[in-house]
């Protein structure tokens, strides 16, 4: 059974909020506080590093292909709020991630 965080506001990099997921292989699932929408799940090697993709530059760092969802993340900040879930491996979140989709219905699912 997966341990997962209590849902935390996202931050605000312009305020420099901070992000608080694995450095290491994790999950991630941010839901909109507003609607209770869940929107997306993920995983990532480094969970931490992953999330801080989610924005679109210059608030977020690396690479995604989605610019609506970045778009929607950014427009919406303000009632985005995380959880994460630490895991051993890639494989382990990966399985967790799975589970995740068969159960729940994402606004964005990549």
């Amino acid at each position: 059974m997966p341990t997962w965080t209590p849902w935390r506001p996202f931050p605000d990099p312009r305020t420099r909020g901070i992000l608080s997921a694995p450095l290491g292989p994790g999950v991630y699932e941010l839901r909109n506080r507003a609607t209770g929408q869940l929107l997306i799940c993920g995983i990532g090697a480094n969970c931490a590093a992953r999330m801080s993709s989610l924005l679109p530059a210059p608030l977020g760092c690396g690479t995604r292909n989605n610019s609506d969802k970045r778009d929607y993340l950014r427009r919406q900040l303000r009632n985005i709020e995380y959880r994460t879930c630490a895991c051993k491996t890639r494989a382990e979140a990966a399985a967790i991630e799975r589970k995740l989709l068969a159960k729940a219905t994402y606004r964005f699912n990549t």
